[in-house]
């Protein structure tokens, strides 16, 4: 189901987004998926059983969550190519437009550009707490400036490269299964105690997911960036995730800076080795530019997409 569908879902979503009016009144997909998790881990994630039960608990979960989103996208879409035949592709597009990110992302990232430019640290730390799961509350304007360009460039695989990715491969089923994984990851899939052994099913599955995908966004902000292929090679490696060193890497070495390195979670120093290098500090300069290059880097998924469709 490639057609123009991954096409006109990223038009879409870069023309209006997931408008507020719209949130207000029927939320969010991702919402479903988010309280769908809370519950199941309130019942199946509890402290007194062996980490086996909980990760066997954790696994379930996977799975009921792959069967909801997969299964509901599959039955939609069928039922569209049945009714509707060769025009089903527009609405099946529809479905798939809230799956994708890049509009949201932009409109969560240039508010913290523009408190920076005007010396509105509280603005710009509220702004990039938004976005980053650090404590925020001290940092400075290096800080925040970099947690908003390290945020982009993760996001960019996790919103735009990855949900597209999977939309093309597998329809309305891969895309919504994609951003129902994900959703369990950046929920229950950490290492604390709490999460290690019931998240460990979720951290996996979406590790595979992004396999492609991640490298892919990396490539892409290199290219559409004119560089950072070295510290790319280099450092992808640097980041505990399998994955978001890609993106991350590639968007350091465009830049010419240094991001990660120690960062602070619920008061706990988090001693991240540094991914990238050069000595001057994020600016809101950087902000911007890495916001042009995470634009080009979208319309040339565009392209990517209208390429699948021309050739099927």
């Amino acid at each position: 189901m490639a057609d123009p569908v991954a096409l006109l879902a990223l038009v879409l979503d870069a023309a209006i987004g997931w408008p507020q009016s719209l949130y207000r009144r029927i939320g969010h997909p991702v919402g479903g998926f988010a309280r769908i998790i809370d519950t199941v881990e309130r019942r199946w994630n509890d402290p007194s059983r062996s980490d086996g039960q909980r990760r066997v608990a954790g696994v379930a979960t996977v799975l009921i969550l792959l069967a909801i989103a997969g299964g509901t996208g599959w039955v939609l879409q069928g039922l569209l190519v049945a009714v509707a035949g060769a025009w089903a592709w527009p609405l099946i597009a529809l479905l798939a437009w809230p799956g994708l990110a890049q509009r949201s992302l932009h409109d969560h990232i240039r508010p913290v550009a523009e408190a920076l430019e005007r010396r509105d640290m509280p603005a710009a730390r509220a702004a990039v707490g938004m976005v980053v799961g650090r404590d925020t509350a001290d940092l400075d304007e290096a800080g925040v400036a970099r947690a908003a360009i390290e945020s982009l460039a993760e996001s960019f695989c996790d919103g735009v490269a990855a949900p597209l990715f999977w939309l093309l491969v597998l329809g309305l089923p891969g895309i919504w299964a994609y951003k129902a994984i994900n959703t369990a990851d950046s929920l229950i899939g950490h290492r604390e105690e709490r999460w290690r052994a019931y998240g460990w099913a979720a951290a996996r599955c979406d590790d595979a997911m992004n396999l492609v995908p991640a490298r892919l966004a990396g490539l892409l902000v290199c290219l559409c960036g004119g560089g950072g292929w070295p510290i790319l090679w280099r450092d992808a490696s640097n980041h505990t995730s399998p994955n978001a060193g890609w993106p991350e890497a590639a968007m350091a070495g465009v830049l010419g800076l240094r991001l990660a390195g120690p960062i602070a979670y619920d008061g706990i120093l988090s001693r991240k080795p540094w991914i990238g290098e050069g000595d001057r500090s994020a600016s809101p300069k950087d902000i911007r530019r890495g916001l042009s290059i995470y634009r080009r880097a979208c319309l040339c998924l565009w392209f990517m997409a209208g390429g699948v469709a021309w050739a099927l």
